[in-house]
């Protein structure tokens, strides 16, 4: 499955605001089940991840994680999808960030559908 990127500051409160959340060591995703055609994704890091390189570093690879998660996800529910980079992102083996996102994703659009 696509995803497209969660751009609007509308919807990404409305998101945080009725969102379901999970945390995991290297970032905390909050999602919300839509009539859309497709999933959207957004990605940040705070200041407390590093500095522009570290945080562009961070969501690069969480993004990426998400993205091989959503391919391969079976689910026909379409989420917005809120991921929040810890600094652990940064450090975390690639495998590892990969395997949480699509624990995320099977645990929420599980409860959801």
């Amino acid at each position: 499955m696509r995803a497209a990127r969660l751009r609007r500051s509308g919807d990404i409160k409305t998101l945080r605001a009725e969102g379901r959340s999970l945390r995991r060591a290297a970032f905390t995703a909050r999602l919300r089940p839509t009539g859309l055609p497709e999933t959207r994704l957004a990605v940040i890091a705070p200041g407390t991840v590093g500095r522009a390189v570290t945080r562009n570093r961070a969501r690069r690879r969480v993004r990426e994680a998400f993205r091989i998660a959503l391919t391969y996800r079976r689910s026909a529910v379409t989420l917005d999808i809120l991921v929040t980079a810890r600094p652990e992102a940064v450090h975390t083996e690639f495998i590892a960030l990969r395997d949480d996102a699509a624990s995320v994703l099977n645990e929420l659009s599980g409860a959801v559908s």
